[in-house]
């Protein structure tokens, strides 16, 4: 496949197969018409994507919901359909990385720069995160992450169409500078930002939980062409939320089923909402 082949799947329709069995509410923003080409290195090895699949592990998710989230990714690695995805590329091989990440200065990571090209690579790659020891730590810091996530590209040592960071996670930024001014630095470099936000706890009052966690992500989080959010509503829904979604991002596709318009005036949740509960911020 080509680059106008490749231009075509970035604004195509999302087939009803992909979207469809869970009832998750996709958001999402238009991808233009021909893909731009974010960052070409002179050298390095040729990728569809490059991918950082950020992952939170703050003290707010349980243990239970960590394997979970784990082997979502693990499985979705090695999904038929992710294989699918993956030879329907240009080159038919991604590069990812899998980060874990927590308070400002707590990003780790699990799984360094590994070439997915077939079966045999992606299961190893699972295997790999499958024997990483877990780990947890306080607070939620999405722009620390984001930072060190979009510092992860410039020594992959590959070259690709795409480059993506993949970050989920169950509550708004608390710590660290804001989310939304590092959200623009990182789209402004030429990379997307995809989420997962994982809206399996009830917010209480006087937490600075989000009770529209999908909408901070989608307005406050996330962003470049193409960029979209699949909310998780319980654990159930782990494995089959993180296969979809990047079965998504390796065919690059944009939801187009129960799509929820974004208005371009301004968030629909504060941006600031966590960041005010840090000791200094503005009530």
């Amino acid at each position: 496949m080509g680059w106008h082949g490749l231009s075509r799947l970035a604004g195509g329709a999302l087939a009803a197969a992909v979207l469809g069995g869970l009832g998750f509410s996709v958001v999402s923003q238009a991808a233009p018409p021909l893909l731009r080409l974010a960052y070409m290195r002179p050298s390095g090895i040729p990728v569809d994507v490059e991918l950082v699949l950020a992952v939170d592990v703050s003290f707010s998710m349980t243990r239970h919901e960590q394997v979970l989230q784990r082997d979502g990714y693990r499985l979705a690695l090695t999904s038929k359909e992710f294989l699918q995805a993956l030879r329907g590329g240009a080159y038919g091989k991604i590069a990812v990385t899998y980060v874990e990440w927590a308070g400002r200065f707590d990003q780790h990571v699990v799984v360094p720069w590994r070439l997915i090209e077939g079966p045999e690579s992606a299961d190893a790659v699972a295997a790999e995160l499958g024997r990483a020891p877990y780990q947890r730590a306080a607070r939620t810091s999405i722009s620390a992450a984001l930072n060190f996530a979009q510092g992860l590209f410039v020594t992959s040592g590959y070259r690709g169409v795409r480059r993506i960071i993949d970050i989920s996670g169950d509550g708004p930024n608390n710590s660290g500078g804001p989310v939304a001014p590092m959200r623009d630095v990182v789209v402004t470099n030429g990379i997307i930002i995809n989420g997962l936000p994982l809206m399996i706890h009830h917010p209480s009052r006087g937490t600075d939980d989000a009770a529209h966690l999908d909408w901070y992500y989608k307005d406050c989080v996330t962003g470049g062409a193409g960029s979209f959010v699949v909310p998780v509503h319980g654990p159930e829904q782990f494995v089959e939320a993180t296969r979809r979604k990047m079965v998504l991002e390796v065919a690059g596709r944009t939801p187009k089923a129960r799509v929820i318009r974004v208005s371009a005036r301004r968030p629909r949740i504060s941006c600031l909402l966590g960041d005010i509960y840090q000791p200094g911020g503005t009530p």
